[in-house]
């Protein structure tokens, strides 16, 4: 192809109907990656005529979608909480819901004063997105952010590095087991939680993303179980445990906490209105 303008590349978004449920807005995404302009733009000036090289980089960028590969990886970054995050193959994609955790960190202390200083530790984080998220609203906290993964690590501490967050530190630990004796106001995680058998597990993005990340034995159950019951010991007094968890899996959860000694244990809901998060203070020891 010679020469494309815009409105033709926003014309392809057709072939990727079947494979996305925003299949226009990938293609407008991928557009203002090329071209280094925001959407407006597109909607402003659809006869632009990409470069040769812009065009190259389009249709290579195109047809890397058009095989399934998430628009995240292709460009190498998704927003959560309005902040750019570096993202690869190491580990998830932030997905807009799991910025239920973060509102809920938020609202849980939402009576603090200004100043009042507070501990978070985030298990499992990824990209980061959480822990980072949480520190651009709370800045006079100190966050800790822990994955067993080296290069996940390194991934959120480059995204940390970028954003400039000194309060926050990434570690590598697996679960608790490089934190010691420190004690937390919150702790949150979006741990995996998806039984092996799940045929979820071969379509859509998840297909591009590292099992470990994803699936949990006991159908799901299993991470979210450890959560809870060493949680416990690394939480302060009165200390929140917020968890991300499947769909279907809120009461089993709810049991959990419950079983443990948390108390005020509650489930709130994500854009889909499916169960997502679950919640709960600690209570009296047992």
């Amino acid at each position: 192809m010679n020469s494309i303008t815009v409105a033709q590349c926003l014309q392809l978004a057709q072939e990727l109907e079947s494979l996305s449920d925003s299949a226009r807005l990938d293609i407008e995404l991928l557009l203002c990656h090329i071209l280094q302009k925001n959407r407006t733009y597109l909607f402003t000036w659809p006869d632009k005529i990409l470069s040769p090289e812009q065009a190259e980089d389009f249709l290579q960028f195109f047809n890397r979608r058009k095989s399934g590969e998430p628009i995240a990886h292709i460009l190498g970054q998704r927003e959560f909480w309005s902040l750019p995050l570096a993202v690869n193959n190491s580990t998830l994609i932030p997905r807009p819901d799991t910025e239920l955790l973060v509102e809920l960190v938020l609202e849980l202390f939402a009576e603090d004063s200004v100043q009042q200083h507070r501990t978070c530790l985030d298990l499992g984080t990824g990209t980061g997105a959480i822990v980072l998220a949480i520190a651009s609203e709370k800045p006079q906290w100190q966050l800790v952010g822990v994955d067993k993964s080296a290069d996940v690590v390194a991934l959120a501490e480059k995204n940390r590095r970028a954003l400039q967050f000194a309060q926050v530190q990434i570690r590598q630990s697996d679960w608790f087991s490089a934190i010691s004796a420190q004690q937390f106001d919150v702790i949150v995680s979006n741990p995996p939680y998806i039984d092996p058998q799940d045929p979820h597990l071969d379509q859509g993005d998840v297909r591009f993303e590292p099992r470990s990340a994803l699936i949990a034995d006991k159908h799901g159950l299993a991470d979210i179980e450890l959560i809870v019951q060493q949680g416990w010991n690394y939480l302060c007094e009165q200390g929140w445990l917020l968890l991300e968890h499947g769909y279907d899996q809120g009461q089993a959860v709810r049991d959990l906490f419950t079983a443990r000694g948390f108390v005020q244990v509650q489930t709130r809901t994500d854009l889909g209105g499916n169960e997502r998060v679950t919640f709960g203070r600690k209570g009296e020891s047992v």
